[in-house]
């Protein structure tokens, strides 16, 4: 049995440069990740296959179309798997859920029968976050957010609390309606906190204008006084650090109470 944690996806900060002629857009990104998420179980099978589960598993209808399977087609090994998918992550929400429910797939394939040597473009084929979330370790992505540049990053362990009105946000219609401004580069610094800091997410006036309730979420965010709070990725998912976990606990209890029918998850960053 191989068991994996699909890590939720964050974005620090998420500058887009400009539209490419191929229809993606060139970004530079601060990737990060939580220490929870989806939550993958494998067992030996004579055939692929995928079970769904959890709060957000019916989301997922067709398991064929599914990025898990992709992720399964797309790396040579013997025999089939059996997986089962606990989906705790919200689906269109910002996170890079199906993103990280593929790079747990090739986490486990690298456990079981290790990874080709192209795997990082087997992987981006898939979708330009899934690198990435392969090694779920903080980084720059530049170009799509699939040329990765590894940073060491002071803010491990800082809690964090993800939270989402329960409105799907698909992500095209996000970048569509972004203005094309090139607002400038991420800071030029490897401190993390200070990228953070010190950037931005370009989707975020595009993702509002789309779904109004993203700066509710980043209005009831603020008044808990956290380290930072910002959308992460296309939406429509705010994440907000804080110093302390205690602090980002009472911040969670009163969202619980104020706003009930939002969805949070709490972690640290990995």
């Amino acid at each position: 049995m191989l068991t994996e944690t699909a890590y939720a996806k964050i974005n620090l900060a998420l500058h887009v440069r400009q539209r490419r002629e191929d229809g993606y857009h060139e970004l530079e990104t601060l990737f990060a990740f939580v220490d929870a998420g989806d939550e993958l179980v494998a067992t030996r099978a004579d055939a692929d296959s995928l079970h769904t589960t959890g709060e957000f598993g019916s989301a997922l209808s067709d398991p064929f179309e599914n990025i898990v399977m992709q992720a399964l087609g797309a790396l040579p090994r013997p025999g089939g798997l059996a997986i089962t998918l606990e989906k705790n992550l919200p689906v269109a929400a910002g996170l890079g859920g199906g993103s990280a429910d593929a790079g747990a797939v090739f986490r486990m394939l690298r456990e079981a029968h290790g990874l080709p040597d192209d795997w990082r473009e087997r992987a981006a084929r898939l979708g330009a976050d899934v690198p990435a979330c392969v090694e779920s370790v903080t980084c720059i992505g530049l170009g799509t957010g699939t040329e990765l540049v590894p940073l060491e990053s002071d803010l491990i362990g800082m809690p964090v609390l993800l939270v989402n009105p329960r409105i799907p946000l698909p992500t095209g219609p996000v970048f569509k309606g972004w203005d094309g401004v090139d607002r400038g580069p991420l800071p030029e610094t490897n401190e993390v906190s200070r990228i953070a800091r010190e950037g931005r997410n370009d989707l975020e006036a595009p993702a509002i204008e789309i779904c109004p309730e993203i700066a509710d979420v980043l209005d009831e965010l603020a008044k808990d006084d956290p380290w930072l709070a910002r959308m992460s990725g296309s939406g429509a998912t705010c994440f907000a650090l804080y110093e302390t976990a205690e602090v980002r606990d009472r911040a969670s209890q009163r969202l619980h109470s104020d706003r009930p029918q939002w969805w949070q998850m709490k972690g640290n960053l990995r």
